[in-house]
């Protein structure tokens, strides 16, 4: 297999590209896709100021994971960790003191749970304590397993104790297993173990790495802040947030890491010529607008999405709304297209909880009033196009119709900036399963009926490809055909 050392002015140079449904009330009505988890990891050969550039890295990746955060800190030949419930600003304030995670690399995770339950031993990173109780090796994942139960039970049956219920401990413990290979030994040994969607950054007492699946899934970055300092994070903002440069996608099948005997980072390839499949759903959802991921930048691919289902479906309106903030790039795009005026009718309000939980249905049904308000004078009266970025169970989208209709809109054209969800993922993303789809359970025409609006149009699967440049992407939840194989309901990990 290919091993190259990474030179900074190399890097620089080179181009590389030729389901847990544990949910509280209000995220039941609330029904998006919830968001998968984010991962930052630096790594210096140098002594660096690590709780505040993590602090930036992962505040940057916020919105990939709400319920819990945490980092582990590289620090004269120790790991020190600290992870809690909550949001990033949250745990980094209560932190006594910032000095004790000052060291030459740090991993952390903010966190949204896909498998495994809420309990906090489920926070990540994950760590690994050798005879004498110190922790050895400390990991940070974005993803799901698929084979993690088999795996699990063949670990627990050589006597592996497993401390938390997460298909993540599974990827520590395999590469805890088999340490005596070497660190890049012991990682391309579990690599060639576990299955499904895994972007990983870890570090031991003395050594940094990170590491993407063979199909590339879930996303994974490097970039560099100077000569002795990279970067690897979920996204591209991370980077931006830390003062990073971006210097291309892990690509999937690699391993980067660092070595006994160089400085910097080395790359080591487990599989050449890996087909990369990454997450449509990143560039219609999930990833910040400012990201750039397999060299594509995420608000451009929304705004074209306005303009192409425009050009699939065409409609005569007073103006365009898009539900904010993932509908609002597209329905700027759909505005240019048809000439039709872009108005932000809708106005979020960025301050509810997660957690907002209400004892019945009459007031469950208030939270999405709570989370959008309308401008009734930009509506009333009016022939309103909605944008929106998907469909997932209906609830959320029926209730935003009832919110138009409430102000006076005269006719409500919606359209979704994404092919129908037709098929749950188990991948990395938190949706629903089938049954709970409503897009895989009804027709367009009887969803317009249910939603109440005068048309609907979804995205098709072949214009979201054509945007995207390729169909070098999983589209499973849009076509159930996945990049790997499909598990057992039994198998899953949770």
């Amino acid at each position: 297999m290919k091993d190259i050392k990474l030179t900074y002015q190399e890097q620089f140079s080179q181009e590389f590209y030729g389901r847990n449904l544990f949910r509280t009330q209000e995220e039941e009505f609330l029904d998006a896709p919830k968001e998968e988890c984010g991962i930052f990891g630096l790594y210096s050969d140098n002594e660096v100021d690590t709780f505040s550039l993590s602090q930036f890295g992962l505040f940057a990746l916020q919105h990939r994971g709400q319920e819990a955060c945490g980092v582990s800190v590289a620090s004269k030949g120790k790991i020190i960790t600290v992870k809690d419930e909550g949001l990033v600003l949250d745990i980094f304030k209560t932190i006594p003191n910032p000095e004790s995670l000052l060291g030459n690399a740090v991993i952390g995770h903010t966190r949204y749970t896909t498998a495994g339950d809420k309990k906090k031993y489920n926070f990540q990173p994950f760590f690994a304590k050798n005879e004498y109780d110190q922790p050895i090796l400390s990991i940070a994942h974005n993803g799901n397993l698929t084979n993690a139960k088999e795996l699990k039970a063949e670990l627990e049956a050589e006597g592996v104790v497993f401390k938390a219920t997460s298909d993540s401990e599974v990827i520590l413990r395999l590469i805890q297993k088999n340490l005596d290979l070497g660190l890049r030994g012991a990682i391309k040994a579990t690599m060639e173990r576990i299955e499904g969607a895994y972007s990983v950054v870890g570090l031991t007492r003395n050594k940094f790495f990170a590491f993407r699946d063979f199909k590339g899934i879930r996303p994974l970055v490097l970039g560099a802040i100077d000569e002795r300092t990279y970067v690897c994070a979920s996204e591209t903002c991370a980077l931006d947030a830390v003062g990073a440069q971006y210097v291309r996608d892990i690509l999937p099948g690699e391993i980067v890491y660092t070595s006994d005997t160089e400085d910097g980072l080395r790359s080591f390839l487990v599989k050449n010529d890996c087909e990369r499949k990454i997450c449509a759903f990143e560039y219609i959802y999930f990833a910040r607008p400012d990201t750039t991921l397999e060299g594509i930048n995420v608000h451009e691919i929304r705004e074209k999405s306005g303009e192409k289902i425009w050009e699939q479906s065409p409609v005569k309106a007073d103006l365009v709304v898009g539900v904010p903030d993932s509908g609002v790039p597209a329905a700027i795009g759909f505005s240019k297209a048809s000439g039709i005026p872009f108005r932000p009718a809708l106005i979020k309000n960025r301050y509810i909880a997660r957690s907002f939980i209400v004892p019945s249905q009459e007031m469950r049904e208030r939270v999405v009033n709570l989370k959008l308000n309308p401008i009734v004078s930009e509506i009333k009266g009016k022939s309103v196009v909605i944008i929106d970025d998907s469909i997932v169970r209906g609830t959320t989208s029926k209730r935003l119709v009832k919110i138009l209709r409430d102000s006076g809109a005269r006719e409500i054209h919606f359209r979704s900036v994404s092919p129908p969800i037709i098929a749950p993922c188990f991948l990395g993303i938190d949706t629903p399963k089938k049954d709970d789809l409503i897009a895989a359970n009804m027709s367009v025409d009887e969803l317009k009926n249910y939603l109440g609006v005068d048309s609907l149009e979804f995205l098709s699967v072949e214009n979201l490809i054509n945007i995207l440049g390729s169909d070098e992407h999983c589209f499973g939840c849009f076509t159930e055909k996945y990049p790997v194989a499909k598990p057992k309901e039994s198998e899953l990990f949770s």
